[in-house]
């Protein structure tokens, strides 16, 4: 898809003096999430991998876990009231062996937001529904020199950011520091979404041996979403919050906020930072 920016006119003012000209901005658009023809999820992203955030966020939901999990993904024809496809609503159809969730308003609520359950449910309902327990998984040691040059790395490679100023981004390295992948999106668990999607596509699930960067702060979702790929480490270079400190605490992941410089606070999971 070709729509990740969009141009826009605006009136540009600097030390008193006016101009208008265009400006390049990030795209957003809905994307509706189907499963098996069944509306589930509504979020707002930026186009393109579609398929891979899709896939990535029933990931999250405990509901796909290997590719032989994944029939196929389709865009929606016939979508809107005229019959046209506006390429904002995908159908993920499983394989017939896969267990699906209820789908229902406060489950729908959980999996965008966590409102409407208090904290302990929401941690509960991540512990119990993991494929891949991090306590168990082999132990992946970082050193604090490599976490520190990860964000400048994540930077560098933001190419629709340097257009736009306005996308956050996520990005996979090894634990030997190299990068991954990485993937765009006006909201940055979309992000992470696409990466999951694009390993669970490739065969490359559960994440055992990576490190997830996030730009910004890492909130209970992005948590939750690390922990459902298996992702032992997760750094932010901003804060995290308190849930999501306590999801690491209880489920073993390893949690760096405020990676800035040479500086950063490891709220969980100390052990892995060498």
């Amino acid at each position: 898809m070709g729509r990740v920016t969009e141009r826009r006119k605006v009136i540009r003012i600097r030390d008193g003096a006016v101009s208008a000209r265009p400006d390049t901005l990030v795209a957003e658009e809905p994307l509706e999430i189907r499963l098996n023809g069944k509306p589930l999820a509504i979020t707002m992203r930026t186009p393109g991998d579609d398929f891979a955030l899709a896939a990535g966020f029933l990931v999250s939901e405990g509901v796909l876990g290997a590719a032989s999990d994944l029939l196929n993904i389709v865009y929606c024809a016939g979508a809107t009231v005229d019959g046209s496809n506006t390429y904002n609503v995908v159908d993920v159809k499983t394989a017939p062996d896969v267990v699906l969730p209820d789908i229902t308003l406060e489950r729908n609520v959980y999996t965008t937001s966590s409102c409407g359950l208090c904290g302990k449910a929401s941690l509960d309902a991540v512990r119990t529904t993991a494929r891949w327990p991090i306590a168990d998984t082999p132990p992946v040691r970082v050193a604090p020199e490599l976490l520190a040059s990860l964000p400048d790395r994540l930077r560098a490679a933001q190419r629709v950011f340097d257009r736009t100023g306005g996308l956050h981004a996520a990005a996979l390295f090894g634990e030997d520091g190299e990068l991954l992948d990485i993937r765009e999106d006006v909201g940055r668990h979309n992000a992470v979404d696409k990466l999951v999607g694009r390993a669970l596509q490739k065969g490359d699930l559960p994440l055992s041996r990576t490190v997830l960067l996030v730009s910004g702060r890492a909130s209970f979702e992005l948590a939750q979403k690390a922990v459902m790929a298996g992702i032992p480490v997760l750094a932010a270079v901003s804060a995290p919050s308190s849930l999501a400190v306590d999801l690491a605490t209880e489920t073993g992941l390893t949690l760096v906020g405020f990676l800035r410089g040479s500086s950063m606070n490891v709220y969980a999971g100390e052990e892995r930072v060498i």
